[in-house]
């Protein structure tokens, strides 16, 4: 596996500056001949885990603090064995105790072929509940992808 890191401007219309390399696996293919629906949530996860030790710097599952709370996720073109994908993923909104990420699946000539969002929830393993998102990871994210929905850092400021 692979990931690109592209300049602060993004790389092209899209926007995302974090690109990480998934091979279309031979397993992946269902009985229409193109990659089953639900393993565009695997390639999401995929992107998700290289962004998180690349950008975010955790590389031991055992750190992992956070929980997926929802997805979604939109197909516009079949995707087709063999080739390797181009996941794109960002943080698009960070709360005060959730973040949600964007992702963006392009073939090898460029054609993309689905998109989708998740919402994350910070989690304490220990307590067993949700938590706050930490200051250090909220920066973390903002000098990454940042800056993000200026009425969402006021609320997140004043505690609402």
């Amino acid at each position: 596996m692979s990931f690109e890191l592209k300049d602060s401007a993004g790389s092209d219309e899209s926007g995302f500056r974090f690109w990480h390399s998934v091979p279309v696996r031979f397993r992946d293919v269902d009985v229409a001949g193109h990659a089953h629906h639900a393993d565009a949530l695997i390639y999401f996860e995929e992107a998700r885990w290289a962004y998180w030790t690349q950008v975010v710097g955790q590389t031991r599952v055992e750190d992992l603090n956070y929980v997926l709370a929802e997805c979604r996720v939109r197909w516009h073109a079949r995707v087709l064995w063999p080739q390797t994908v181009s996941v794109g993923v960002r943080v698009s909104r960070v709360g005060r105790k959730h973040f949600e990420m964007q992702y963006e699946v392009r073939s090898e000539d460029g054609e993309k072929l689905q998109s989708g969002s998740t919402v994350q929830v910070m989690y304490d393993y220990a307590v067993g509940g949700s938590t706050l998102m930490p200051n250090d990871l909220r920066q973390t994210l903002e000098r990454f992808d940042g800056p993000f929905d200026e009425d969402l850092a006021s609320q997140v400021q004043s505690g609402m």
